[in-house]
C-alpha cells in the first residue's frame, strides 16, 4: 500500500490559518479532489473539524487521542496513525493519502512513500505550518505548473 502525503503549502510554509486554508484556489482544490477520490484520506481531528462535511467518495479516517468513538459524522476514528494504516492495509487499499494537519504530516514523513506538494505562489499569514523537509531524506521533482501553484513530487532518497 502506497502512503502518500498530499498538501498545499505556501512559500513560507503556512498550511492553515485559524482552522482554514489561508487562500482560495479552485484549481488546487480540483487537483486534490481528482487525486484523492476513491482512496482513504487520513487526517487529524482539527483538520476533520475544519471540513464542512466528510470528503465525498473517500473513506475519511480521523486520528484522535481524545475522541473515544470509532465513528463520527461519516468518518472512522483511530487513536494513532499506525492503527489507521493497519486498518487500510487489512482493507487492501492500493494507496492512502495523508492530508494533515501539521502533527500528522510530521509523523507521516517518517513512513511516507511519496509526497505531493502543491507549492502555492505566494506567502500567507497563518498559524499552522508544514514540517521542514529534510533535503537529505527527500528528492524534490517538479511535476507541473498551474496558475496558483506548482506541483512537486518528493520521493525518499536511496539510503
Amino acid at each position: 500500500m502506497e502512503k502518500i502525503i498530499i498538501a498545499a503549502v505556501a512559500k513560507n510554509g503556512v498550511i492553515g490559518a485559524k482552522g482554514k486554508l489561508p487562500w482560495k484556489s479552485s484549481e488546487e482544490m480540483e487537483f486534490f479532489k481528482n487525486t484523492t477520490t476513491g482512496f482513504p484520506v487520513i487526517m487529524g481531528r482539527k483538520t476533520f473539524q475544519s471540513l464542512s462535511k466528510p470528503l465525498e467518495n473517500r473513506t475519511n479516517i480521523v486520528i484522535s487521542k481524545s475522541l473515544k468513538t470509532s465513528n463520527i459524522n461519516g468518518a472512522l476514528v483511530f487513536g494513532s496513525l499506525n492503527s489507521a494504516l493497519s486498518y487500510c492495509e487489512k482493507k487492501r487499499f492500493p494507496k492512502v493519502f495523508i492530508i494533515g494537519g501539521e502533527q500528522i504530516f510530521a509523523e507521516a514523513m517518517e513512513i511516507a512513500d511519496k509526497m505531493l506538494i502543491s507549492e502555492m505562489k505566494g506567502e500567507f499569514e497563518g498559524d499552522t505550518f508544514f514540517p521542514p523537509v529534510d533535503k537529505n531524506k527527500w528528492v524534490k521533482k517538479f511535476i507541473r505548473g498551474y496558475s496558483d501553484f506548482d506541483l512537486y513530487e518528493y520521493i525518499p532518497t536511496e539510503d
